[in-house]
């Protein structure tokens, strides 16, 4: 970059950091945005939770959407990468579940609008749930006779149901369940001036004061409101060439322009929400970075250009942790029965198949 653009570039980063800083403390809505084609309804949230559940949207039967975004636990898999059909690794960490709904896009590269697009995208996978394509799925679903009572439910307009459109729709009205209000952050700047701790209330001014609010700003520290299916983006590393490039394997993933082909989206993300950051780890895109400690090191040394003293970096990771809100229950669903048939082909027996360890 030329040396006016960098000026220029970095002096609409600061700009940002200072109009974020002045508004950054907001808590959590108590719903998330909710689009005009997707109302909810219990009959299709029922419905929705109970396909994120059922592994038979997979090839083999073996993985749900709950295998890798894990809702009785952080809404993620804590693996650098999640593993997939015929045991296949994506190239890129198993974002969180929770609170998904406040992201106007969804993926790392945000290459997905809406929840609705989003869910489509791992049951065709071939390294995901791998079913060879949405009218497989569709057909699945078909061959298990006690679905259509529940999609006609939560579609009684529909002569058709089950689709994959609707699929996709229950499955997002069941998603925008997934949030967690009510952290000691929340309580914190609705009023309640005890719910941080002293450490934890320092690490929240050094958090504004460093400039991590040019990026994790809003109420769900995941960038400013946006309008559904435009995304708040954000160039990583901003500073390239430090030890954590080589490190962590930084660059050899080009983010966004992986989707779009374009060069100005060369290593621009989508930015992640930080709320629950302390029970999502391993970190980052490619999930290198294993501790939250060193996330925080990472983060301020490529996107600040700060090497961060050790008081700085334990009160911001204790200002983190107050981040983690209340998790609604979750009860797994009753899953839709067969009777007298298997609808999950049998697995090719020339896969190669690993020895079991145990």
């Amino acid at each position: 970059m030329k040396p006016l653009s960098r000026y220029l570039a970095l002096s609409g980063l600061c700009a940002l950091a200072l109009t974020a800083h002045a508004q950054q403390w907001e808590p959590l809505p108590e719903h998330p945005p909710i689009p005009a084609d997707n109302p909810q309804s219990q009959a299709k949230i029922d419905l929705g939770k109970t396909l994120f559940f059922d592994p038979r949207l997979s090839e083999h039967g073996t993985l749900s959407c709950n295998s890798c975004h894990n809702v009785m636990a952080g809404g993620d898999d804590n693996r650098p990468n999640s593993i997939g059909m015929h045991d296949a690794r994506g190239g890129r960490s198993a974002p969180t579940v929770w609170n998904a709904a406040y992201q106007s896009v969804q993926f790392w590269d945000g290459r997905a609008g809406t929840l609705e697009e989003q869910a489509k995208g791992p049951i065709t996978n071939p390294i995901e749930m791998g079913m060879s394509d949405a009218a497989v799925a569709v057909g699945r679903l078909n061959q298990i006779p006690a679905y259509l009572p529940l999609f006609k439910a939560a579609f009684p307009a529909a002569s058709k149901p089950i689709t994959m459109d609707n699929v996709a729709k229950a499955i997002a009205a069941y998603e925008r369940t997934l949030v967690t209000p009510d952290s000691p952050y929340d309580r914190y700047v609705k009023g309640d001036k005890t719910a941080l701790t002293a450490q934890q209330a320092r690490g929240m001014k050094t958090f504004g004061d460093l400039g991590c609010t040019a990026c994790h700003a809003g109420a769900n520290f995941s960038g400013p409101p946006m309008p559904m299916a435009q995304g708040f983006f954000m160039k990583f590393p901003t500073f390239a060439g430090s030890a954590f490039d080589k490190q962590y394997d930084l660059l050899s993933d080009t983010g966004r322009h992986a989707s779009t082909g374009k060069d100005s989206d060369k290593h621009m993300w989508r930015v992640p929400t930080l709320r629950n950051i302390a029970l999502t780890a391993p970190y980052m895109h490619n999930g290198k970075v294993p501790t939250l400690e060193e996330a925080v090191r990472v983060m301020a040394k490529t996107q600040l250009n700060r090497d961060i003293d050790a008081t700085q970096l334990a009160d911001v990771v204790a200002f983190l942790t107050s981040l983690s809100g209340k998790f609604p229950e979750q009860t797994m669903p009753r899953l839709p029965l067969t009777s007298g048939n298997s609808i999950v082909p049998p697995i090719d027996p020339h896969l190669k198949t690993a020895k079991a360890t145990d």
